[in-house]
């Protein structure tokens, strides 16, 4: 049997990226002891690619050229080429190092990085919504709801964190309370299932708000999810329905993740959507139905769940990864580039 090879020490500078389908985060750490530089955020749509965008974002003054790149994309990392799903850009790391002068490209998925950010958050990093204390050196999840809803679990073994990124965001979804029971058969349907994703998502946000107003036999119709937390705020009866079904739901699919991987160390929210809908977060719902577990309530009643407030969390999670790379256990194989593959 064989092990994923410990990292080595990085080349500094690091540049850390996080390339979304709308825009391009990046920061710098200068050393192992360095705190994260930030550089910026820029549209993807405004640069043919990713050096295009280091090089007005990040080689702006005469410090030191970053000798290595650690970035994060949504979606798989395959091959030498890797598309991004929302934008045009064509990550190429080979042409990375040819452009911009690098010793070293590695790109991991987006929320292996949102993982890498768990063991490090303190203080106003994060805020607790509900019970439950974190019992240290124990597994943690993030949930991220934001235009899909993306997952990733955090493990904790040999003395080492081992982020492990998967598509859990694809998980069933079914009803439990009556009310839910009564409200499912009005939610459309996606390729002949209702996974997670399809309700508990930016993009997910209107086909709920469609079945809440169709089991409500009212005439409204929300387009984004944006529309539908505004109208929220100013108490419009669907919008609300269907933010406490989407609470709910979402501490349901976060129950199920935390028992999965028994993360004592607690679950985490990001993503988009999560710091818009607080009061649905911390009003009852989402804890009750995390808790609800039977027969495993007082269990369930001990993980803690978090909102991280963080407001670069991917970012945050590469840099802890740049300065004690030893300290995770990261799978390199197809996702590092170098100049001297030896």
């Amino acid at each position: 049997m064989s092990f994923p090879k410990r990292s080595k020490s990085f080349a500094y500078p690091v540049l850390v990226a996080d390339i979304g389908g709308t825009n391009a985060r990046f920061a710098l750490v200068d050393n192992a002891d360095a705190p994260t530089r930030m550089c910026g955020k820029t549209a993807t749509a405004g640069h043919s690619d990713i050096s295009s965008a280091v090089r007005e974002v990040v080689l702006t003054s005469q410090d030191p050229k970053p000798r290595t790149a650690i970035i994060a994309v949504a979606g798989p990392v395959t091959g030498d080429r890797i598309p991004l799903t929302n934008a045009a850009w064509v990550i190429e790391p080979l042409k990375m190092i040819a452009d911009l002068g690098l010793d070293e490209v590695i790109v991991l998925n987006d929320f292996e990085a949102q993982a890498l950010a768990l063991p490090g958050y303190r203080g106003e990093d994060i805020e607790q919504a509900g019970s439950g204390a974190v019992r240290g050196e124990s597994a943690k999840f993030v949930l991220g709801p934001g235009t899909g809803l993306g997952a990733a679990a955090m493990i904790y073994a040999s003395d080492t964190w081992i982020p492990v990124p998967g598509e859990g965001g694809h998980v069933e979804l079914g009803p439990v309370t009556p009310e839910d029971i009564a409200l499912w058969p009005h939610i459309e349907r996606v390729g002949g299932r209702l996974g997670a994703e399809q309700i508990l998502s930016g993009s997910g946000l209107p086909r709920l708000a469609r079945g809440v107003a169709s089991f409500m036999n009212t005439e409204r119709r929300f387009e984004t999810a944006a529309s539908i937390t505004m109208a929220a705020e100013d108490n419009d009866p669907v919008a609300v329905k269907t933010l406490q079904v989407f609470a709910r739901g979402l501490g349901r699919v976060a129950g199920d993740f935390a028992l999965t991987v028994l993360a004592r160390g607690g679950v985490y929210l990001t993503g988009g959507v999560t710091p818009r809908i607080t009061r649905f977060l911390t009003d009852g719902g989402f804890r009750e139905a995390f808790e609800a577990k039977a027969p495993h309530e007082a269990l369930m009643a001990k993980i803690p769940t978090f909102i991280v407030r963080h407001p670069d969390p991917a970012l945050e999670g590469l840099a802890s990864f740049a300065r004690t790379p030893d300290a995770f256990a990261v799978d390199m194989q197809g996702r590092q580039w170098t100049t001297n593959p030896a």
